[in-house]
């Protein structure tokens, strides 16, 4: 699922929501009439400091629309505050969240979408939160050189969503960034394991490259960990014969005992 799919799927929640509280807007001043209320109870519920729940939503939401996130966030920060119990904080709560990660706050989102999760598992917007929790770890993925554990736990929350609920509409979307992910630790090992061969580490540097061939097996990076083990296979060999490895003097099994990733390597740990 591509990216203007995910906000088309997004403005389908946000109109469905803010038609949602406009009827309710409506039913609210209608019912005033209806019960005797009149232009005296519309003044003064205008006049009101707090205005109602209802209309400080349908504000809310109006910004949330428009994209101004920073007005939206303190409208929907009003509403949990004021109205703790009411069935719209359990949507400012979430939208609180979104304000969050549409600003690019993707630290202080996380937080917030574990606790909606943790606080209605049983809402119909958990796909939703699990993705989302995923897409702030894909937003906070860095560079393969760098510490990978938002890659981690991107993947972690984009598997979770996908065996929980492997018909959502964001399973596509998340089987891709999982795959980008993956690509993305296999690099990692790949630039550890340079760093090891270059401070003279080669032990150490094959094994990175081992993690490569047998767990990502299905990155682009793969094919050249495999090239490297053979070029390195040379240089453990003489390692061994300087007697300068201590696990070189350990036997080497035949290739019928060995696994069938450890083909590529003729050699043990």
């Amino acid at each position: 699922m591509g990216y203007d799919k995910l906000s088309y799927i997004n403005r389908k929640i946000c109109g469905f929501l803010g038609l949602f509280f406009v009827l309710t807007i409506l039913f609210t001043i209608s019912g005033c009439a209806w019960f005797g209320g009149g232009k005296d109870d519309r003044a003064k519920m205008d006049n009101e400091p707090v205005p109602p729940e209802a209309v400080l939503t349908a504000k809310a939401m109006e910004y949330f629309q428009n994209k101004r996130y920073q007005l939206a966030e303190e409208h929907f920060q009003k509403i949990r505050d004021r109205y703790p119990f009411s069935p719209y904080a359990i949507v400012a709560e979430l939208r609180l969240a979104d304000c969050k990660y549409y600003r690019g706050q993707y630290q202080e989102a996380i937080p917030l979408y574990e606790d909606f999760e943790k606080l209605h598992p049983t809402n119909e917007a958990i796909p939703y939160v699990i993705f989302q929790l995923g897409s702030c770890y894909y937003n906070l993925m860095d560079t393969p050189d760098r510490d990978q554990s938002s890659t981690k736990h991107m993947i972690e929350n984009y598997d979770r969503l996908i065996t929980r609920y492997p018909d959502s509409p964001y399973t596509l979307e998340a089987e891709k960034r999982i795959k980008e992910g993956r690509a993305l630790l296999a690099e990692h090992e790949w630039v550890v394991a340079q760093w090891y061969f270059r401070t003279d580490q080669p032990k150490q540097g094959v094994k990175r490259l081992e993690n490569i061939i047998v767990f990502y097996p299905d990155t682009p990076i793969y094919p050249k960990a495999v090239k490297e083990m053979l070029k390195y296979q040379t240089v453990y060999e003489l390692l061994k014969q300087e007697g300068s490895d201590q696990e070189a003097t350990k036997p080497v099994i035949s290739d019928t005992q060995r696994p069938w990733w450890k083909w590529l390597m003729p050699w043990k740990f």
